[in-house]
């Protein structure tokens, strides 16, 4: 069964970073696409980045030169690095995987306040 877990949301103020976190289990990591989504209420779930196994990153162009994602392949573990966030970036965070038809996370919120 694959599971992906998120954790490193919560409340930052405009201007600041946060670093998101994506544990995986129940896949191969190293076959997996993993990406980062984001979704506020009553708009689509939307691209912010993706990273396959040793391949480039794919970014949203709204996060360009202000989000990383790098991945771990000892940890399983995926992250998103945002800097200067803005209160735009407000939105839930899921973490997806395209392993096997893919899967998403729960989700971890981010709050960006003035």
């Amino acid at each position: 069964q694959v599971v992906l877990r998120e954790s490193g949301g919560g409340l930052v103020q405009s201007g600041g970073s946060l670093r998101l976190s994506c544990e995986a289990s129940g896949l191969n990591f190293r076959l997996a696409v993993m990406g980062w989504y984001r979704q506020v209420p009553g708009k689509e779930r939307e691209l912010v980045a993706e990273l396959p196994s040793g391949g480039s990153p794919n970014y949203a162009e709204f996060v360009k030169g202000r989000f990383t994602i790098s991945r771990d392949p000892a940890r399983r573990t995926t992250y998103l690095q945002m800097n200067s966030l803005t209160l735009e970036d407000t939105a839930r965070y899921f973490c997806h995987t395209d392993y096997r038809g893919g899967f998403w996370g729960r989700g971890t919120q981010v709050t960006v306040s003035s």
